[in-house]
């Protein structure tokens, strides 16, 4: 089959991309490479893929209407697994225009290429950040999420409802998937994980906002990949008896699914860091500080839905995932 990736040299969708390739299909891998972190972890995760015959690479950002619309015409996509957008939460406070550039027009014209190219199916990242102020836990797909308290976050809302939007008026069967704080080899340089691992090696030490009182659902990379891999072949239909008032937010009368994506196994930031700590053999230095603006304390999501539709569940324990970072850590930056 033949796939676009988008984001392809970035860490959820280079994971992705393996897996497609590995699996026989073809794939076309667009990026545009920017330098919201360093572009040389980016090429390097495009070197592995390259090896692949079926793999090819263009460079090209979501933001550019006319060559994205070209891009559609001149391939002929089966099916698209969206993953480009401008990532990070306190960074949408400093650069919001990027966000707007990236997540608004990009996931656009994103959906106007799957609509003149009759995409079978459309999957695309959305965030366990779309939550907000929702203090109910375990997050389910039932749960309003109007009160975003992030641009991000907001602009991954808006995906969802730009989806809808399609599915209802051009039939495009499209599936958002609300993943939940990812980590693990490969990833990005911007992320806690990976910003706690260069800190403790290098004696310096970390920042650890709201003193260390949160919780996070980490989900390792290779159960977020394999769920993707899965609801791909899961092509949403339209449910003639779904009604606004009597049905869940997550489906509709239109081929259009939301799914969470995450561990169900909420961890506590200082066991994380804890993990990090065994899995380096060094003790982090702690910088208490208060809670970051556009941060949320907890997060867990209900991924019942999830397991009913393809028969797994995200389920790799934190200190397993952890040491397997520092593993690849380790190997890559020779430290």
């Amino acid at each position: 089959m033949k796939y676009l990736v988008t984001g392809a040299a970035g860490f959820i969708g280079f994971h992705v991309t393996q897996r497609l390739l590995a699996a026989g299909h073809q794939v076309i891998g667009i990026d545009n490479l920017n330098d919201y972190y360093d572009v040389n972890l980016k090429t390097a995760r495009l070197d592995l893929v390259n090896r692949y015959p079926e793999f090819t690479f263009i460079k090209i950002d979501i933001a550019d209407r006319e060559g994205i619309a070209r891009l559609f015409r001149e391939q002929g996509f089966q099916r698209v697994i969206h993953l480009a957008a401008q990532a990070g939460v306190r960074y949408s406070l400093e650069n919001p225009l990027a966000y707007a550039d990236a997540n608004l027009i990009g996931h656009l014209n994103i959906l106007e290429g799957c609509r003149h190219s009759r995409v079978e199916h459309l999957l695309y990242a959305s965030s366990s950040s779309v939550y907000g102020l929702n203090r109910k836990l375990p997050f389910s797909t039932g749960d309003s999420v109007d009160h975003p308290v992030s641009l991000y976050a907001a602009t991954k809302k808006a995906n969802e409802l730009m989806s809808h939007t399609y599915s209802h008026l051009y039939g495009i069967p499209t599936t958002g998937m609300r993943l939940f704080t990812v980590y693990g080899p490969w990833g990005r340089p911007d992320m806690a994980l990976f910003k706690f691992t260069r800190a403790i090696l290098a004696g310096e030490s970390i920042d650890v906002y709201n003193n260390g009182q949160m919780q996070r659902d980490f989900t390792y990379v290779d159960d977020i990949a394999e769920s993707i891999i899965r609801l791909q072949d899961v092509i949403p239909q339209p449910d003639k008896d779904w009604t606004v008032e009597s049905g869940s937010p997550a489906s509709s009368s239109a081929p259009y699914r939301v799914y969470n994506i995450g561990n169900s196994q909420p961890v506590a930031l200082m066991d994380y860091i804890t993990a990090l700590e065994n899995a380096l053999g060094q003790t982090a230095r702690k910088n208490m500080l208060p809670m970051q603006p556009g941060d949320v304390l907890d997060t867990s999501a209900d991924t019942r839905e999830l397991a009913e539709a393809i028969d797994f569940r995200p389920q790799t324990q934190v200190a397993d995932g952890v040491a397997r970072f520092v593993s690849w850590y380790r190997d890559f930056y020779k430290v």
